[in-house]
C-alpha cells in the first residue's frame, strides 16, 4: 500500500559558517581549531586535518589568551531533519508508515526490518480521539506484534500544564523505551502534540517523537513546526522548547469525525497563511469555504486528485507554513509573518477559556488587524471588506466583547518587552502579501478599534 505520497522535509541549520567568518574578522588574536576524531577521541588540531581522519566535526573551538587568562569560544552547528508525510489509511495494519515512516535512509529501514528485537511503542492519545480511534490503534499494533502502551489523556487548553507533562513522563519511565529507536507517538489535536513534544524534549534531554494530528488546526499548524509547550502562570505556552518531531504523519481521514466548528477553527490558520503570502489560497478558501465545511475536508480520489480542493488548500497551507518555519525553527529572527493573528489572541484566549477555540481567537485578532491595515492605507476598504466577508463565510468570529482596547494595548506592550523593543507587527499589504511594521501608533490602534467595533460588534 502506498503510504508516502507527499514528503516535505524541513531542515534548519545554525549559521555556523557566517559566525566563523565573523570570529575570524573580529578576533584576529584567536586560534581556530578543528575537532578531529582519532582513535576514539576528539582532538583539537590547527589547519587542514583531512589527511588524518575522514571524521571531522563541523564544530570548531577558538582559543585566545589575554592578560586576564585564556578563553575558548565554541561554535557548534545545530542540525535537525524531520519529515512531514501525507498518508492514507494510517491505521490499516498493511500500512508501514506509523512504524517506519520516520526512518530516513535505506540502511535504517533494513536494520529495522532485520532486527529480532521486539518493537515497542508508547502512544499518548487525546481521550476523545481514543474513544473514536483507540480500538484501531490497538488493532494496528497487535497485528504488527508491537509491545505497546496507550495513554489516553484529557488534552484540552485548560489542562495544558506541567502536571500533564509529568503524568506522561511517569508513565513513559515505567514503560521504558530506547532513547533513539523507539519514538513516542502523539495522536490528537494541537494541545496533545504540544504536550507530548515537551515531554519528549525533557525525557533523557531529548527523545524522538512522532506527531499524528487529528484536527484540521493541528494538521496545518501545530504538527509541522518545532514548538512544544504548556501554559504557565495563566500565560499561553509560557514554558516550552524548540524540538521538532522526527516525523509528522498527515491523514485527513481523522478530520471526518471532527465537529464543524473545529473545521472552521482550523480554517483560521489556513486563512492566516493565505493573507500573509498566498492569494491563490485565499481565493480557494473564499470560493470553496462552505464546501470544505460541508465535506469535513474529505476527498473521494485520495492523494493523487490534483483537483481536490481539500488536498490543494491543505498542501498550500502546509507548504507556505514550512517556508516560513524551516529557516527560523528557533525563532532567532523575531520578524515572523506567522505571528499574524497571534499578537492579541493569546491574551484573549486565556482570558475567556474555554469560550473561544484557538483559531477563533486568532481570527478575531486578524479581523481587528485587517482594520488597522486599512487605516494605515495598506489595504483598500474593498479589500478589507472582502477579507471580513471571507472570514464570515468560513463561519469564524470577527469580533468579541472581551477584545477590548485595553487588552490590545496590554498585549502589544508585552510584545515590546519580549521582542527587543519592537512591535514586529505583521500586517497584510494586499490580499496575499504582507510586511512587518514597527510604527503603528496609538492613534491608529484607537481609530481602527472604534471603526471595527462600529462595523462588527453586532456579529458576535
Amino acid at each position: 500500500m502506498p503510504s508516502n505520497i507527499l514528503s516535505a522535509i524541513a531542515v534548519s541549520e545554525d549559521q555556523a559558517k557566517t559566525k566563523d567568518d565573523a570570529l575570524r574578522n573580529n578576533n584576529s588574536n584567536e586560534t581556530e581549531f578543528q575537532l578531529v576524531h582519532l582513535k576514539s577521541a576528539w582532538c583539537c588540531m590547527k589547519g587542514d586535518s583531512s589527511s588524518l581522519s575522514d571524521h571531522i566535526s563541523e564544530a570548531k573551538i577558538y582559543e585566545s589568551t589575554s592578560e586576564q587568562g585564556k578563553s575558548w569560544t565554541i561554535v557548534s552547528p545545530i542540525y535537525f531533519r524531520y519529515k512531514v508525510v501525507e498518508s492514507q489509511n494510517l491505521l490499516e495494519p498493511g500500512n508501514d508508515t506509523l512504524l517506519t515512516g520516520h526512518l530516513r535512509d535505506p540502511e535504517q529501514l533494513d536494520a529495522f526490518r532485520s532486527s529480532t528485537k521486539p518493537i515497542k511503542r508508547f502512544v499518548v492519545i487525546d481521550e476523545t480521539v481514543n474513544q473514536l480511534y483507540g480500538p484501531q490503534v490497538s488493532s494496528y499494533f497487535e497485528a504488527r506484534n508491537v509491545n505497546y502502551k496507550i495513554l489516553p489523556l484529557p488534552t484540552t487548553e485548560e489542562n495544558k500544564s506541567m502536571e500533564l507533562v509529568m503524568k506522561i513522563l511517569q508513565e513513559l519511565h515505567s514503560f521504558g523505551i530506547s532513547r533513539h529507536t523507539e519514538p513516542i507517538i502523539a495522536i490528537g489535536g494541537g494541545v496533545c502534540l504540544d504536550i507530548v513534544g515537551f515531554a519528549a524534549s525533557l525525557y533523557r534531554r531529548r527523545t524522538p517523537y512522532i506527531r499524528v494530528p487529528t484536527t484540521l488546526l493541528s494538521y496545518v499548524d501545530a504538527s509541522v513546526g518545532a514548538k512544544t509547550g504548556v501554559n504557565f502562570s495563566q500565560c499561553k505556552n509560557k514554558l516550552g522548547s524548540y524540538i521538532p518531531p522526527v516525523a509528522t504523519f498527515l491523514d485527513r481521514s481523522f478530520i471526518q469525525t471532527v465537529p464543524r466548528r473545529q473545521i472552521s477553527n482550523g480554517l483560521a490558520e489556513m486563512l492566516k497563511m493565505a493573507l500573509m503570502k498566498h492569494k491563490g489560497l485565499f481565493e480557494l478558501l473564499e470560493s470553496h469555504g462552505k464546501f470544505l465545511l460541508d465535506t469535513n475536508f474529505q476527498s473521494c480520489n485520495g492523494l493523487l486528485d490534483h483537483g481536490c480542493v481539500a488536498l490543494m488548500t491543505s498542501r498550500i497551507a502546509i507548504e507556505t507554513m514550512l517556508e516560513e518555519l524551516a529557516p527560523n525553527l528557533w525563532e532567532d529572527d523575531l520578524d515572523r509573518l506567522v505571528d499574524f493573528g497571534h499578537l492579541i489572541s493569546p491574551e484573549l484566549e486565556m482570558k475567556v477559556l474555554p469560550t473561544l477555540m484557538h483559531g477563533e481567537a486568532v481570527n478575531i485578532d486578524m479581523a481587528y488587524m485587517t482594520y488597522v491595515s486599512n487605516d494605515r492605507g495598506f489595504l483598500t476598504t474593498a479589500e478589507r471588506n472582502r477579507i471580513i466577508q471571507c472570514m464570515k463565510n468560513l463561519e469564524l468570529p470577527v469580533w468579541h466583547h472581551d477584545f477590548s482596547l485595553n487588552l490590545v494595548k496590554k498585549s502589544l506592550n508585552e510584545r515590546l518587552k519580549h521582542s527587543e523593543g519592537l512591535q514586529r507587527m505583521p500586517l497584510p499589504t494586499g490580499v496575499g502579501t504582507a510586511e512587518i511594521f514597527n510604527d503603528i501608533d496609538d492613534e491608529v490602534l484607537e481609530r481602527s478599534f472604534k471603526k471595527w467595533c462600529e462595523d462588527l460588534s453586532t456579529e458576535e
